[in-house]
């Protein structure tokens, strides 16, 4: 298997994707090749005295341009490329690779993975799935920022791509699919919340509800819909807690001058264990990671990208969309 990464994205670029993209490979199966995408020479100086038995699987793909903060993502995918995502996706398209990650521009990653990759048949709109920790399993947020403008068609549609996320890479064979909402009641929320609740309960899925914001962290649902405009904010408040949990905490203990493991709360708050976001929907596998990711979201997200690719999650998804039209929609 021929991963892409982006060795450009992150803000420590490439040392912290160099050094995630050894782990995977030490950790990982031996077929794994990670090809790094990106200035040759920076990437070529990241590795220098690298003694490891992995280098033979490193392989540099020269993109000398970069896309920056702050570009439009659509102009800087048209305007640049030879820039290290718009490359390795095409590497990608061209079945040169297997996958992609990048911790760079979530926008550009979207607008390069949309342009050349395409959409699958029967997908309107592809969805940003993040994971988020609840006090069982992880949750399954879709959209979390792809689509700020969602129609009811579209949740519907957020749906059935996270239930099939939920069965082939969390094994879950029915998983729970949970609307986001203001209450519990079906008569709740605004004219998007009754459309789309509507829609899912007839839909064949294993459909709970609405669930509100304060039951997600009791891991409710298995997959949470709603449009990217509130995933986002809703992911964003989540890394903030996450930081300020494990501050007060430390605060605290310093106070009475207690000492106590954090391990275990760091690791089910920290992002970095989920590795990254899938863009779903698209016809490949294409995966969004955090711009400050350490080395361990590098890895995550490479063993992610190598689930899917195993688990022929696109194929799976592009299956059930052509057998019963559930992703037929319309225009978006």
């Amino acid at each position: 298997m021929r991963i892409a990464l982006d060795s450009m994205g992150s803000d420590g670029a490439p040392a912290i994707e160099i050094a995630g993209a050894v782990q995977a490979l030490e950790e990982g199966s031996g077929d794994l090749t990670i090809l790094l995408v990106g200035n040759r020479e920076e990437i070529e100086v990241g590795l220098s005295g690298l003694a490891t038995p992995s280098r033979g699987r490193l392989e540099i793909v020269h993109a000398p341009d970069r896309i920056l903060p702050g570009e439009s993502p659509a102009q800087a995918v048209r305007r640049r490329p030879d820039s290290s995502i718009v490359t390795g996706i095409r590497l990608l398209k061209d079945g040169l690779a297997d996958a992609f990650v990048s911790a760079g521009s979530t926008g550009a990653v979207m607008a390069a993975s949309l342009i050349l990759l395409r959409p699958l048949p029967g997908v309107v709109r592809p969805a940003i799935g993040t994971l988020l920790p609840t006090s069982k399993r992880p949750t399954l947020m879709l959209d979390s920022g792809a689509n700020v403008d969602s129609k009811p068609q579209h949740l519907l549609q957020f749906a059935h791509l996270g239930t099939i996320y939920a069965q082939d890479l969390m094994g879950l064979e029915h998983p729970r699919v949970g609307l986001l909402n203001i209450g519990e009641e079906p008569g709740k929320g605004d004219e998007l919340a009754l459309e789309a609740h509507e829609l899912l309960k007839g839909s064949g899925l294993n459909f709970i509800g609405n669930v509100e914001g304060r039951d997600i962290i009791r891991g409710a649902c298995d997959v949470l819909v709603c449009d990217g405009f509130v995933g986002n904010v809703l992911l964003k408040f989540y890394e903030s807690v996450a930081e300020f949990t494990i501050g007060l905490l430390t605060r605290e203990m310093e106070k009475v001058g207690t000492k106590m493991d954090l391990g275990e709360v760091f690791r089910v708050l920290d992002y970095a264990e989920y590795g990254g976001a899938p863009l779903l929907g698209v016809n490949g596998v294409s995966i969004v990671c955090h711009g400050q990711s350490p080395p361990k979201a590098i890895r995550n997200a490479i063993a992610l990208a190598q689930q899917a690719v195993q688990s022929r999650m696109v194929e799976h998804i592009a299956r059930e969309l052509a057998e019963d039209h559930r992703g037929s929609l319309g225009e978006a």
